[in-house]
């Protein structure tokens, strides 16, 4: 996605159709930031794993060389079957959550959520998600001759869940106190097309939409969410986004406080963003757990996304293996920091 607001707008009722609606190897070097002595004291006293940002480049390479993952798909349909897999390797449970969905446009979406769950027997969990598919059309490409071809998506879904599949293999290797889940939403990039004008807020994040409407587990809660959505690309700045700020402030003081402590300020910044439709404003505003979204504002762009969003360049020549570092380092410490 997205659709960004500056002001908060009132949630209007979702379409009725709509249900309310590779393998990346051992990696061989990491990625070095500057930490005081005493984080890394403490870091070994919580025996926190480290985040290798050449594996979680790696398991983002290995998405988009399956192709642009637009719902309807073979390149969909096989990376979906690797990330089961993938999770399958790392998780103690794994859920699948397939069915269909009607698009802004008619088309009817085979969609798959994928769930990954660690401790599933703990009531006290964390939830961390991203979006695996990627947006039918470059319709923000600068050659108007590409705005209905399908591009990689590297940073916009593949490095999100990048970050989250390594998090998942350092999970299965040493689990905190508390149960995780990770969750891969599906068809989140599938709204209006910008030729449409049409501005709808829920054609986005119909997978997400979904699952906040029947989860994987009857009743599910979690203590707090984090989405990641475009966390791979170089010179990135992570505004406190506005809907995490009205559903989760203190989440959100949290893990920005984490990031600058590690030294990632440059990336974490103090300023606030504008109000992004993404896949947590439906489990905050469905699900009712307070949920965060990681997500590359900027400046100088005339969409307030990074320079190639929705366009032929998002490729892997796109992500920045220190912003995946900076962002994966955080929320491995948010995660194993709490009890």
């Amino acid at each position: 996605m997205k659709k960004y607001f500056n002001i908060l707008i009132p949630f209007f009722s979702l379409m009725s159709f709509s249900f309310m609606g590779c393998g990346g190897g051992e990696p061989s070097g990491r990625v070095h930031t500057p930490a005081t002595e005493a984080t890394q004291a403490e870091s070994a006293a919580l025996e926190i794993p480290e985040f290798n940002a050449d594996s979680a480049w790696a398991f983002v390479n290995r998405q988009v060389a399956f192709g642009p993952r637009v719902p309807n798909t073979q390149a969909h349909r096989e990376c979906g079957d690797w990330l089961q897999q993938s999770l399958e390797r790392f998780a103690d449970t794994v859920y699948v959550q397939a069915t269909r969905v009607r698009a802004y446009d008619g088309t009817i979406l085979n969609i798959r959520n994928f769930i990954g769950s660690f401790k599933p027997e703990k009531n006290n969990r964390i939830l961390l998600c991203a979006h695996w598919d990627t947006r039918p059309w470059a319709d923000h490409d600068p050659n108007p001759e590409n705005h209905f071809k399908p591009f990689d998506g590297a940073n916009d879904g593949a490095s999100g869940v990048g970050v989250l599949l390594e998090i998942a293999r350092l999970l299965s290797k040493q689990q905190p106190n508390l149960g995780v889940d990770i969750i891969f939403f599906d068809a989140e990039d599938y709204g209006e097309h910008e030729q449409s004008r049409r501005f709808e807020r829920d054609t986005w994040a119909l997978g997400s939409q979904h699952w906040a409407k029947s989860p994987h587990k009857p009743d599910y809660y979690a203590r707090f969410g984090i989405l990641l959505d475009m966390v791979g690309a170089s010179g990135a700045t992570f505004k406190k986004e506005g809907y995490s700020m009205l559903y989760a402030p203190n989440i959100v003081r949290k893990v920005w406080g984490i990031a600058q402590r590690e030294g990632f300020s440059h990336l974490f910044v103090n300023d606030e963003g504008s109000h992004i439709m993404d896949d947590h404003y439906y489990v905050n505003d469905i699900r009712n757990i307070p949920t965060i979204n990681i997500i590359d504002q900027r400046r100088d762009t005339p969409h307030g996304f990074f320079e190639h969003w929705h366009t032929m360049q998002d490729n892997m020549d796109a992500i920045d293996k220190n912003t995946l570092h900076a962002v994966g380092s955080t929320v491995v410490r948010a995660i194993y920091n709490e009890k």
